[in-house]
């Protein structure tokens, strides 16, 4: 490469070698230089780039579907750089197994719900799906993208983006998840899985029987730590240990309230279910079912008497 400086200190040639073709001069200022063919950093994004990517991303896409580990590892460039801002982590190659590890689908029907089919553009595609949480009040989910950027037949570079999509309570302002969610290494498919086990472990094993159930059992029964089973419960599905453990006594007990034959003890229902106090009780009934518990009760004798004299 000749670059020669016209100026009033006179011509100075300057060489460099170059690898392509030298096509024109071009002028900027008093600096005239010979430009390449092609710009030194500009990619091919033309249809034959497009379909590599799309091939390598469809490779990537059925290897975490079939959860294989070794596969999605051997699809990542020696230089890969996986930016997950919800947890504003940069990962490299050497941290990203045991976060795709624990990332990964349980179950070989599990899947993502696509909220878009795949965009290819270049080297680069674009995913777009959400994950749905279980055992918040209302519709608690996490809208998430990746930009996938292939180099070498190889994904260099991963930009995940996921933020919380929750219907708020009234009055109720939401804040920012982050921070909290980086500290403890929970990124938004670790936290559905959290609720998963969360929701499946009191389905199963029922421990809100317990009257003295607290929040470090369960943490060490569902195997996390106390700080994160907190964090899902507040921060993401939207309320506390309490009311949580409260909500599935009250299921249980409603359960209990359509088997039982008139007369109907609900104090006894009540405690049974693991409340152990008759105000909470009352309050959860009636903000979960609009009618005090004596009230609730006689609309299923009602409908009982009405199912024996049709």
């Amino acid at each position: 490469m000749q670059v020669i400086f016209a100026g009033g200190f006179g011509k100075t040639p300057v060489s460099a070698a170059m690898h392509w073709p030298l096509k024109r001069w071009a002028n900027f200022g008093k600096l005239r230089l010979f430009l390449p063919e092609h710009p030194m950093s500009a990619p091919d994004d033309g249809p034959a780039q497009t379909q590599a990517t799309g091939e390598t991303v469809m490779r990537y896409h059925l290897c975490w579907k079939h959860r294989d580990l070794d596969g999605v590892m051997a699809l990542y460039h020696p230089q890969i750089q996986y930016n997950d801002f919800f947890q504003n982590r940069t990962l490299g190659l050497d941290e990203l197994r045991e976060y795709v590890r624990n990332s990964m689908p349980r179950a070989p029907d599990e899947a993502l719900e696509h909220s878009d089919r795949i965009r290819l553009d270049g080297d680069t595609a674009f995913i777009q799906y959400q994950v749905t949480l279980r055992g918040g009040q209302g519709l608690v989910s996490f809208r998430a993208s990746e930009a996938i950027t292939v180099r070498d037949g190889l994904i260099w570079r991963v930009n995940e983006y996921a933020s919380l999509v929750r219907e708020a309570a009234p009055g109720k302002a939401g804040g920012s998840t982050r921070p909290a969610a980086s500290r403890l290494g929970l990124s938004p498919r670790q936290l559905s899985f959290m609720a998963d086990d969360l929701q499946q472990y009191f389905e199963r094993q029922q421990p809100y029987l317990d009257p003295e159930l607290d929040l470090q059992r369960v943490a060490k029964e569902c195997g996390y730590s106390r700080n994160q089973i907190s964090y899902l419960l507040n921060q993401v599905l939207g309320q506390s240990f309490y009311r949580y453990v409260n909500q599935a006594r009250l299921q249980h007990l409603l359960a209990a309230l359509d088997q039982a034959t008139p007369p109907v003890r609900v104090d006894e229902l009540a405690f049974a279910a693991g409340f152990n106090s008759l105000s909470a009780f009352y309050s959860c009934f009636r903000q979960h079912t609009g009618l005090s518990p004596k009230a609730y009760a006689k609309q299923i004798s009602l409908r009982a008497r009405a199912q024996d004299n049709p």
